[in-house]
């Protein structure tokens, strides 16, 4: 049993629901991943020390 198999069947509505709410899911995901999670861990990235010579 996959992850999506499980959203899919626990999203209600018929079929055009479900993809409103799983695109809704999504965007919900992807504003909170580049609001919150990335810029606090963008600091700890080893790319950020970058130096020309």
């Amino acid at each position: 049993m996959s992850f999506y198999g499980w959203l899919w069947r626990i999203l209600p509505g018929p079929m055009p629901v479900k993809v409103i709410g799983a695109l809704t899911l999504l965007t919900a995901v992807l504003a909170v991943l580049f609001t919150l999670v990335f810029p606090a861990i963008a600091p700890l990235m080893p790319f950020n020390e970058t130096t020309v010579e």
